[in-house]
């Protein structure tokens, strides 16, 4: 594709020249006809504005692996962004009402593009990031962090389209924050001109994860209700002023690790050869982030359980792996292998309380009323006092040690489920204490990666998503995911865990992992998800 658009741009300055030089009688032409140059030059100025016979503009663009210090990078920055993702950047050209954006795919783990802001442009690396609203890049007034040296700088002075808005912002991490303010600017998108955009100029970068990226500033593609001081998102402006023929945008991303393109971002509509057959579609539960709901989770055929009377999902293109409940995550690593580690509170539980909480389940007490009528837990008649939004080993990260009560509550909560999970699939006891055991052995590791060995790839089992009562599989080579050549070879899993308290959770989070497996259509005037078999 791009040698074809050299050639049509190389015609179109040759025609042009040889109407320019042809009256004049230095260059001969035997075409027999003295307007034959002209109307060549137009036919060739118009196959450059023309589409190509698909309707769509590719620039096929590098790639690169993944390794494991992306994936501890996603960790830190999925921990510390405020759903302002870690993603894309586009490379541009339009084609009829569609807009085409090529996103390069750095080690796997982050998907990014170019954009321009101002008049001239001036081009960034940005993440294109359903799971965040606001557009924002490092400003020129950004002169205390470090960070911001690393990468491109938006200078107002320089663009003869900037207006001044002012207004200070700041979005808050896990451990740091973006601050700066609000400036007002025309931005390209995949030669899209969306004028008096409102973005973000950051003078504050805190984190060490902001001058390790390899993305200048972040687009957020989620709705207007996360935007943070209600900023319209540069999507509804493509949208209000008529760039997009579909209030539609959908992601393809190349998950070949041998491929040059990274994928596509196209707005506006969809390309036929992304996808094989026909798309799943949900609605949207929640604005916010593309949220909907997901029903059963499988593994290996089984149902796990824990959603099977539905729970929130998000597509995030801002997260490179899949994110879920810690029991489930902890299953999934065991199941495939994958190295993690000891809860000295998982076992004691297991040891002490495993016989009790066997038999409140069979007598039929509800699971999330195990751990309060064995005193473990305390119980208020609304939550557990351990409910929350991180897992232990988070928790006692930030925090340097929680009491024991709390830890035995939350690790009992979680036996909980293991063994409920179990007695539905007629284990019995001595069988079902033991698996439970070995899990106490298998929690995620608080870095993030979860080895896997290689060899052992092909014996790991499916691992299935229901939604719109449809089985979304994926096979052990699209879950785990492989880093170096050679003996320098390593496997990791690509589930990381999260614990999001009711009612906001369970919550799964469906990230490059799921995307990159299928082709996932945003389609904001019909407020749905869609979602078939990626090409």
């Amino acid at each position: 594709m791009m040698h074809h658009l050299s050639i049509v741009y190389h015609i179109k300055w040759l025609c042009c020249l040889l109407v320019l030089v042809a009256p004049i009688g230095r260059i001969s032409l035997s075409m027999g006809h003295k307007y034959l140059p002209l109307a060549f030059c137009i036919w060739a100025l118009t196959c450059s504005l023309l589409p190509t016979s698909n309707g769509l503009v590719r620039i096929a663009l590098k790639k690169r692996r993944l390794d494991l210090e992306s994936i501890k990078t996603d960790r830190v920055a999925r921990e510390e962004k405020s759903r302002e993702g870690l993603r894309g950047m586009p490379h541009y050209l339009r084609s009829s009402d569609e807009a085409i954006v090529t996103l390069k795919n750095y080690f796997g783990a982050q998907y990014f593009g170019q954009i321009g802001i101002g008049t001239p442009p001036q081009n960034f690396t940005v993440i294109f990031d359903t799971g965040s609203s606001n557009l924002w890049v490092p400003s020129s007034k950004c002169l205390f962090s470090v960070a911001c040296y690393f990468h491109s700088r938006y200078r107002s002075s320089r663009s003869r389209t900037y207006k001044k808005n002012g207004k200070s912002c700041e979005i808050k991490y896990g451990s740091g924050s973006i601050a700066g303010f609000f400036s007002q600017d025309s931005v390209k998108v995949a030669g899209l001109i969306v004028k008096d955009q409102v973005f973000i100029e950051a003078t504050q970068e805190g984190s060490l994860t902001f001058v390790l990226a390899k993305f200048d500033g972040i687009l957020g593609l989620g709705f207007q209700e996360i935007s943070v001081g209600n900023a319209v998102p540069a999507w509804y402006n493509m949208v209000q002023q008529g760039h997009v023929k579909e209030e539609v945008f959908s992601f393809w991303l190349n998950r070949d690790p041998d491929a040059k393109e990274g994928g596509e971002l196209v707005f506006g509509g969809v390309d036929p050869k992304h996808f094989k057959g026909d798309h799943t579609y949900v609605p949207v539960t929640k604005k916010g982030y593309w949220q909907f709901e997901i029903g059963d989770f499988l593994l290996g055929g089984h149902s796990t359980g824990v959603c099977e009377g539905g729970c929130a999902a998000i597509v995030d293109s801002g997260t490179s792996l899949l994110v879920g409940p810690t029991p489930i995550v902890t299953e999934i690593n065991h199941a495939i292998g994958a190295q993690g580690i000891v809860s000295a509170e998982c076992k004691q539980v297991v040891t002490q309380y495993g016989d009790s909480i066997w038999d409140l389940l069979v007598t039929g007490v509800l699971p999330d009323k195990v751990c309060s009528q064995l005193g473990i837990c305390l119980y208020d008649g609304a939550q557990y006092v351990s409910s929350g939004i991180e897992t232990v080993i988070e928790k006692g990260k930030r925090n340097g040690s929680l009491p024991a009560d709390e830890l035995l509550c939350t690790a009992c909560e979680t036996a909980v489920i293991w063994i409920h999970n179990q007695l539905r699939q007629k284990g019995t006891k001595d069988k079902v204490l033991k698996y439970v055991n070995d899990l106490c052995e298998k929690l995620p590791s608080p870095a993030g990666e979860s080895v896997i060995e290689c060899d052992s790839i092909a014996e790991r089992p499916n691992i299935a998503f229901t939604i719109a009562n449809k089985t979304f599989n994926l096979a052990p080579e699209q879950y785990i995911l492989r880093t170096g050549e050679g003996l320098a070879t390593v496997c990791v899993s690509g589930f990381m865990a999260l614990d999001i308290a009711p009612p906001g959770g369970p919550l799964w989070i469906l990230g490059d992992v799921f995307m990159g497996a299928y082709h996932t259509v945003f389609d904001f005037g019909n407020l749905r998800l869609g979602f078939a078999e990626a090409a």
